[in-house]
């Protein structure tokens, strides 16, 4: 099991985003704790953003890393899939 850890610029999305989304991204972190490596809403990035994951809640994007050492998976962003890949 993995522990979800939000940096702070996906924390404050996190706290400003209405009820319903907050549900739906709350869902996905029970998911990420589970296993961050596969689901069908998983996805590894390339390019540029090799190394990390991106989980699909709707129209808006988890972006991730997963630190296997310390059973950690690091949220790094949280946006809209318009904006997230900037």
């Amino acid at each position: 099991m993995y522990s979800v850890r939000l940096v702070k610029k996906a924390a404050k999305f996190f706290k400003s985003v209405d009820s319903s989304l907050a549900r739906r991204l709350a869902k996905a972190f029970e998911v990420l704790e589970e296993n961050p490596h596969q689901h069908p809403n998983i996805k590894a990035l390339k390019g540029e953003l090799a190394g990390r994951y991106r989980y699909r809640v709707g129209d808006h994007r988890i972006i991730y890393r997963i630190d296997d050492d310390a059973a950690e998976v690091i949220v790094l962003l949280i946006k809209h899939r318009q904006d997230a890949y900037e």
